[in-house]
């Protein structure tokens, strides 16, 4: 019997290490494919974001050219990555404008930035409608540079934030604000918000668009 319990002794580290190369292959592989799907889902919203600010009222995309739920939670996983790609600068400004509230509250302030992204007087991508202003220390989205981190540490929040974002790009939400193209927290009263109209409110926000005049 004891040569047999060698023997079994014997094979347990070879068995171990086995298991090891095989379980980080895995997660290689796995990141591999992580990766890859990120850089589809970028270079798809892309396109999206081109589309939208050329033609903002063109129908949504075919299934082929539309955003997947997986490809965009492949973006930026840490919630850490650089701003500049479409699906996090729209994901990042969800989180930070409208983290904690309702979907509705996230899909308007994913309106806004849609529909500045078509407005001629705004920039044409996503991520530079965002930064607007910032170098002249007068942000259009003050989490951009309010001095603290731009990091989305809460993982469901941001996971939440990028499947509104995927939504907003591929345009499958109806816009709520009607057109809106800034907004304000309630709590606040800016004097620009006598200046435009008002064209629609959620519990948290007001939003507004210029006069016609």
């Amino acid at each position: 019997m004891h040569p047999r319990l060698t023997s079994k002794a014997s094979d347990f580290p070879r068995t171990f290490i086995l298991l090891l190369i095989l379980a980080l292959f895995g997660q290689a592989a796995l990141a591999s494919d992580q990766a890859q799907q990120a850089e589809i889902a970028e270079r798809k919203a892309e396109l999206l974001e081109q589309k939208a600010s050329a033609e903002p009222s063109e129908a949504p995309p075919t299934p082929a050219q539309a955003l997947t739920p997986t490809g965009v939670q492949a973006v930026d996983p840490s919630g850490s990555a650089p701003l500049d790609d479409a699906i996090t600068c729209l994901s990042r400004t969800i989180y930070w404008e409208a983290r904690g509230t309702g979907g509705g509250e996230m899909e308007a302030v994913a309106s806004v930035v849609m529909n500045r992204l078509g407005d001629p007087q705004f920039p044409n991508t996503v991520c530079e409608v965002v930064r607007q202003g910032s170098e002249q220390g007068n942000c259009q989205f003050s989490w951009w540079c309010d001095g603290r981190s731009d990091s989305a540490y809460a993982e469901q929040a941001y996971a939440e934030a990028k499947e509104i974002a995927r939504r907003a790009l591929n345009g499958t939400f109806a816009d709520s604000t009607d057109g809106a193209l800034f907004f304000h927290q309630k709590r606040v009263t800016p004097s620009w918000a006598n200046d435009y109209i008002k064209t629609a409110e959620t519990e948290e926000f007001d939003f507004y668009r210029p006069g016609d005049g």
